[in-house]
Order: C-alpha cells, then structure tokens, then sequence
C-alpha cells in the first residue's frame, strides 16, 4: 500500500504542475488580448475622439474600466505567475497567489454590468460615426485581430473569470486533503465563484446577441432583430398549409420573446437566406393543435396579425413548439383543437383586429351565410377576410378596413360589414324569426355531439353513396343529423332514430363489411364507415338512441376526424 501512494504522489504533482502551467500560458493570452482593448482599440479611439469626431464619452461607455483591468493582469497576476512558476520546484502552490489577488476581480463587476449597454453603445455608434467605424475596421483587418471583431475581443474580460473558476476546481480536485494550499484555494474559490456567476449571465447575453446578429444577416438587415431585449427561443424549417386547400408550402420561423418571424427562403450562394413575410406579436397570440389525416403533426398559430396553420417534421418538433410558444405566450396549456369542430365565429369586439383562420373550401358544400350551394360556374367560393367563412359573390361584395391589415380595405362578408361599419342591414330579417330544424351549424353540434364523422350514405342499394358528415348532437340525442361537409351551416337532411331498426348488410361489392343500415317501415338508410371499428363506434350510439335511451359519448377517433380535410 505503502508504495502504490508513492507512486501516487508524483503523478499529481505532475498534474497540478500542468493546471498551474495552462493558468499561467491562458494569462499570458489574456493579457495580450487585454493589451489589444486597452492600447490599441481604445486609444487609437480615444485620440480620434480628442479631434471632436466623437465624444469622448462614447468611448469610455464602451470600453468601461478595462484599463484598469489590463493594470491588474499586466502589473501584477501575470508576474506573480511568472515567478511562482519558475520557482515551483521549491514552492508547488498557487492558492496563495489566488487568494492574495482575487478580491481584485471584484473589479469584474462594474465591466460586466456595463457590457450591454457597451454592446448598444458601440452598434449605435458605428452605425452613427463613420470615421469611428472606419478606425475599428482597421484594427480588425491586422493580423493581431485574428480575423475577430471588437465585439469578440471584449467578450474576454466576461469569459475569464468563468476559466479560473474552472481550473481551480480542477487544482482542487488534485491538492491532496492535508496540503497547505488548501485553504487558500478554497478560499479564492469562493471569491471567483461569485465573480464568475455575474460573468456567465453576461456570456448568455453576449452568446444571444451573437446569434441576433447572425439571423440579421440572414434577414437581410430586418429592422429591430440586434436588440439585447429580444431572445430566441427556437428556430426551424417547417411547412404551411395552404388556407384554402391544404397544399403545403416550405417555410421557416424565429420565435423570440416577443415575436414570431414567419419567413420565406430565397436563394442564396452563401448560406441562409430568408424574407420576413409575416410579424406574428407574442402578445394575444394562441397556439392550438390539430389534426390532418394528408397532413400529420400540424397545430396553428393564431396572432392578431395572421393565423396560420404549420406542419412539423414530426411529432416531437410539433410537441417542441406548441411547448415552447404556449411557454413564451404565458400559457402553460395549450388546446387541442380539430378544425372540423370549431366553428369560427369571432366575438364582436375582436372582429377585424384578428387574423381570423379560413374555413377550407372542401369544408363546405354551400354559403356559410345565404346558405345556397355553391357551383363552379355561378356560385363561386370567396373568403371573408374578417371572419374566415367561406361565402358567395353575393354575400362577399362588401369591404371595410380591417385593424390587424393596418386599416386596409379588405372583402368581407354582409354580417362583418355591417358589424364593422355600424350601419344598420335594412333587408335585415324580422327579430325572433324562427329558424328551420335544418338550420344548426354543422360545427355547432359537432362540438357538443355524443359522435360525428364522415359516412358514406345512400338511400338505394343501386345507387353510388354520397359522403356526408354525420352528427348526433347532445342537445337533440335521438336524431342523426346529416351535413356535405363539416362546417356547413345547414343540414341537408335529419333522420329521426327512435323506432328504426338497426340492421348488419350482407357482404356484397357495392357493400363492404364496414356497411350497416336503419330500417323503419319502407324507409331504408345505408351507412358504410371507414372501418369496423369507426362502424362498431356509430352502432353504440344508435342502437340506444333507436330505443329511446341516452347513448354515451363516443371519443371520436384523431384519425377519423383528420380524415374530414378528404
């Protein structure tokens, strides 16, 4: 035992001699860097600025108390290192030097309170001064520079405390339990810690603003990118559904702090590029998830500029933003939404300061407002831009400015304009007219249903079945309600449930296992579904709504209710 510990004992020798020889080779480094800031950035700007070119108040906000900095290491640390190791053999130690000088890197504080707004100072003023630009250029370009910049060079002072920290807990590790040295490099430890943990925000701040800058240049220069107050907080590739019929498009987001950039690539031959398409604010911004069978891992961001509707490369990148921007929203949930079960009324005070979502054109079968059908070639389907319903020429030949456009006139429809404008409709109809039994909302019920989906129907075996959107509302339990699509605004037809049989269809080509059918007299209703179990879903509903009991409600399935973007 005896001679494995010494054996032991030179080797950390050896080792703590190397952590005090890489602390005196970083010092030596540092100083020069020091130099760089103090006796050449900072004085050729300084006698620039005794001409009046500049104030000279503008170069001591940037470069702070870094003389004084450089006096410290250059006159005082570096030598007492330079001495330590060329007599290590008789004194093996450095915590004695550490703990004599470093309440000195107190001096540390004032530079790094100071650094954010130094970095502020010197962007504004290379912006405001050209011969102040032009004298840093100039020392960036020598050779001494090493092809870094003078916001790089002033980092330094922030990253050194931080390195000391570090390799004195590596000296700490290796000082044996009994050596003399101990205390005094515990002793300084506890002094850097402190200084370092004011450092390593600073380094945070600068490592941030560093990336600003590069999404600047990505942007093309956009305005108010480089602000120390914005922070990103997540980038990527992405796609954007298509508002009107879910073709998706190659996109790219910044979510900061306070905004999120919905950009545009263009074609570049160095690097990145991108154009900013769309400013989204943080504030009053909602994130919702959905679901699209074509589609999958899309959720929509819903702001006041814009609403759009983005597809993630997969499930987890969709969970890391709907997480991430839910975080930055300053809601801790987010909701999970199916668009065919929303119906997109906006409230009357938010009509117009709010991007709205489109209703998609394959959602609907007829005017969401006059509730005629639409035709390819004489009712034509047109977006209202305030309230997102898909409407008729008739109904949509009115504009109105609309607040999240910067007041431009935009096509909304009848209801909007007359909301926004305050005037009054004069062919409005007569209050408290009832509506028909037809006339329920598809979106409406769906959202409060005891089951809806998609089913193919027919009311002859000989002829082809019409795909509809079917809903047994739990206002209305004992009546299957059929629409053309999920957010129609009028029924195409109700099938009263309570004493029609419910009955298995034999297997045959024009009906598949999935079939079934409801029998009453000599009417006859055919339902096939999209598979045995969305099937097995419906005939638990309706089997007790035939006889007049209250069914249960059906969880409808995610891919059931993806499978209404079909």
């Amino acid at each position: 035992m005896e001679k494995d510990e010494d054996k032991q004992e030179p080797i950390k020798e050896l080792k703590l001699y190397k952590i005090a020889s890489e602390l005196l080779q970083t010092e030596r480094a540092y100083v020069t860097r020091l130099h760089l800031l103090d006796q050449v950035f900072c004085a050729k700007l300084t006698e620039e600025a005794g001409k009046g070119t500049f104030p000279v108040e503008v170069v001591k906000g940037i470069f702070s108390n870094v003389g004084s900095i450089y006096a410290f290491h250059s006159q005082f640390l570096l030598p007492d290192l330079e001495t330590r190791m060329s007599q290590w053999d008789s004194t093996p130690r450095i915590g004695d030097i550490l703990a004599q000088l470093a309440p000195f890197l107190r001096m540390y504080a004032e530079y790094v309170k100071n650094f954010d707004s130094a970095m502020d100072l010197l962007k504004q003023w290379m912006e405001r001064s050209a011969q102040l630009n032009a004298i840093i250029q100039d020392i960036q370009s020598q050779e001494v520079c090493g092809n870094l910049t003078l916001q790089h060079h002033m980092l330094e002072p922030v990253q050194r405390v931080p390195r000391y920290e570090m390799l004195l807990k590596d000296y700490l590790k290796k000082l044996p339990e009994d050596d003399p040295d101990r205390s005094q490099a515990e002793k300084s430890l506890n002094i850097i810690s402190m200084a370092a943990t004011h450092s390593n925000t600073a380094i945070r701040k600068m490592e941030n603003l560093k990336k600003l800058m590069e999404i600047y240049e990505m942007l093309g220069g956009e305005e108010d990118i480089v602000n120390p107050s914005n922070e990103l907080i997540k980038e990527g590739q992405i796609l954007k559904l298509a508002a009107r019929n879910t073709s998706s498009m190659e996109r790219y987001l910044f979510l900061f702090n306070n905004m999120l950039l919905y950009c545009v690539p263009k074609f570049s031959l160095v690097g990145q590029r991108f154009t900013v398409r769309t400013r989204v604010g943080v504030e009053g911004m909602k994130v919702l998830e959905t679901s699209n069978d074509d589609y999958p891992h899309t959720f929509q961001v819903s702001g006041k500029e814009r609403t759009l509707e983005l597809q993630a490369s997969s499930e987890q990148d969709k969970e890391d933003w709907i997480k991430v921007s839910t975080t930055v929203v300053g809601v801790n949930l987010h909701l999970r939404h199916f668009p065919y079960l929303c119906s997109c009324v906006f409230q009357k005070e938010e009509l117009g300061k709010r991007a709205p979502r489109w209703i998609r054109d394959n959602e609907v079968t007829m005017c969401m407002k006059c509730k005629e059908p639409f035709n390819p070639l004489t009712r034509r389907r047109h977006h209202c831009r305030a309230c997102g319903y898909v409407v008729c020429y008739k109904c949509s030949d009115y504009k109105a400015s609309l607040r999240y456009d910067g007041n431009k006139l935009n096509k909304v429809c009848k209801d909007c304009y007359f909301i926004l404008t305050g005037r009054v409709d004069a062919e409005e109809p007569v209050s408290g007219k009832k509506r028909g039994i037809l006339e329920i909302e598809a979106a409406q019920v769906s959202g409060n249903s005891f089951l809806c989906g998609f089913l193919q129907y027919s009311t002859d075996r000989t002829k082809p079945c019409q795909r509809v959107w079917c809903v047994i509302p739990q206002h209305d339990a004992l009546v299957l309600y059929l629409y053309g699509a999920p957010q129609d605004v009028k029924a195409q037809c109700t099938i009263p449930l309570l004493g029609y049989q419910v009955e298995d269809v034999q297997r045959s080509v024009d009906h598949p296992p999935t079939s079934f059918r409801l029998r009453q007299s000599k009417s006859v209703h055919y339902f096939t579904a999209d598979t045995e179990e969305v099937k097995l879903r419906w005939l638990r509903v309706i089997c007790k709504a035939v006889i007049g009991e209250m069914p249960e409600c059906q969880t409808p399935d995610v891919d059931d209710l993806a499978n209404a973007s079909l």
